[in-house]
């Protein structure tokens, strides 16, 4: 095995397609098959399997083989990046993952500041459910995530911590109040927004011992508005998930208060590339975590 076969097996597990992996790699299709075919004979395992209908999917197997392909081939980007660094040229890549919210606030103002000192350095953003980039961290398919931690989320980092507000149309019945708790939206249809995000809304509901009337699942923030907008219920719904408000919507202020915190996450210190750890700390001095950070919506 070398570097390309590692590269190539990877391609493949993310193009599901020999052709489009062999287009990647610059290989014909029964070259990228041949060496596939050889691979499997030398390791006496079955890697991938091959559907002309549904294309190709990895074994059990080759999916464990594939996360240490990943690995592997992580330690070869480290390897290149102190050569590199040492010879005070900054180069590498780094595979982000984010939910959209995140990606769209966070991301591009990390990119734009790095690419000012180090324009070699490359990028690729990945979007998805808090889920799935767990599964992307987990499996080497990014190389940092921005998600909100869990109790089993491990080597995060915090980064922002945004506050959490209650949205309705201007013209309801709780619009005359200043504040909303708990107890307000006992009887209002509401909205929630799942897919991860939604624990901090029902531990705020929990901690006044309510349980939120849901009338409607939603894993799209804009979703939500829009349907908030058309009446159809109301929603507890974070800061930057709130910066572009349609037109007749309003945002109150939450009794008790609440958050959600927004984590940088990545494997173990000592695996992270140079190009990963700059991602990490400039991040961090962007967006300095503060006990009281000045809202960004004002009421």
């Amino acid at each position: 095995m070398n570097k390309s076969l590692l590269q190539l097996i990877v391609a493949i597990s993310e193009t599901r397609s020999f052709t489009s992996a062999g287009e990647k790699m610059n290989m014909t299709q029964p070259a990228v098959s041949r060496a596939v075919t050889a691979l499997e004979r030398e390791l006496g395992v079955t890697l991938l399997i091959r559907d002309r209908r549904l294309g190709v999917a990895l074994t059990p197997v080759g999916e464990r083989i594939v996360r240490i392909f990943r690995e592997i081939l992580q330690g070869y980007d480290k390897v290149d990046q102190e050569i590199a660094s040492e010879k005070g040229m900054e180069t590498g890549s780094v595979r982000i993952g984010a939910f959209p919210v995140a990606a769209s606030y966070f991301v591009p103002k990390i990119i734009s500041h790095i690419k000012q000192q180090y324009p070699k350095l490359e990028f690729s953003i990945l979007e998805g459910t808090i889920a799935d980039i767990q599964e992307w961290l987990d499996n080497r398919v990014i190389d940092v995530g921005l998600l909100i931690p869990s109790d089993k989320t491990t080597h995060s980092y915090p980064l922002y911590r945004e506050g959490i507000y209650a949205v309705m149309r201007d013209d309801h019945p709780l619009s005359e109040k200043s504040i909303i708790s708990p107890e307000d939206l006992r009887e209002e249809p509401m909205l929630i927004c799942k897919a991860g995000y939604e624990p901090p809304v029902l531990q705020w509901f929990d901690s006044a011992g309510e349980e939120p009337h849901i009338k409607y699942i939603l894993y799209n923030y804009r979703t939500a508005l829009q349907m908030i907008a058309a009446g159809e219920g109301l929603a507890v719904m974070s800061e930057l998930s709130l910066l572009d408000l349609p037109p007749g919507l309003i945002l109150k202020r939450i009794s008790p208060a609440a958050y959600r915190d927004i984590h940088i996450v990545s494997g173990p210190v000592e695996d992270c590339t140079i190009a990963v750890k700059t991602f990490i700390e400039t991040a961090q001095k962007l967006f300095p975590i503060q006990a009281e950070h000045e809202p960004l919506i004002k009421l």
